[in-house]
């Protein structure tokens, strides 16, 4: 069985500072996995190298049996990833920004509407699709790079502490749509809260 993400010994020197230190880790298809630890652990430099985002200084990552390093456009197509500070377009109303970011990603024209409906469902957006994204919530702004990451149906999510900033409410949703997505998508989720790992996750690392 290919593994889903398979890191072994990833380690990432700057020239001062380890920000990474010979990490290993696996994660099976259809797992929602933990990765859990303390700001300034190297939790977003794992995330940013496993995304194609930054170059290791040593070890490898591979996604669904690609390397991140050779094969990284291949690998961002089969990831949806979820930053820690999300940059959406204020201007644009919600709907019209979950079109363009299918289109930008590949969605064959003819699925589009279907696709951008769905994902703007499972993340609970209907309801505000004419609005200016800027004049969200963070909650709903939050919700909205969800269905950012899903319209393209990626098999692996990557999401960066995803719930920080949000009310208990919006927490709860939060967690209650990554448990949903679990079931169909493989997750990893960076955190350094230990009961978000607890409520959510089915695995830690």
């Amino acid at each position: 069985m290919t593994l889903a993400i398979d890191v072994q010994h990833l380690t990432k020197r700057y020239e001062a500072s380890i920000a990474l230190n010979d990490i290993s880790f696996e994660v099976r298809p259809g797992e929602i996995m933990g990765f859990l630890g303390p700001n300034g652990a190297g939790k977003t430099t794992t995330l940013r190298i496993l995304t194609g985002l930054l170059a290791p200084t040593s070890g490898t990552a591979r996604l669904l049996g690609l390397d991140v390093q050779r094969e990284s456009l291949k690998v961002r197509r089969q990831i949806g990833y979820l930053p820690e500070n999300v940059s959406l377009y204020p201007e644009m109303r919600v709907a019209e920004y979950i079109v363009y970011r299918a289109t930008i990603k590949g969605v064959p024209p003819r699925e589009r509407t279907a696709r951008v409906a769905e994902a703007m469902e499972r993340c609970s957006v209907t309801d505000v699709r004419r609005k200016l994204i800027g004049r969200l919530s963070k909650g709903y702004r939050q919700r909205v790079a969800l269905a950012d990451c899903l319209v393209a149906r990626p098999p692996i999510l990557i999401l960066d502490e995803p719930t920080i900033g949000l009310d208990p409410h919006q927490i709860r949703q939060t967690r209650d749509l990554i448990k949903s997505l679990g079931r169909s998508t493989t997750v990893l989720l960076s955190t350094h809260i230990l009961p978000e790992v607890e409520m959510t996750c089915s695995r830690v690392t």
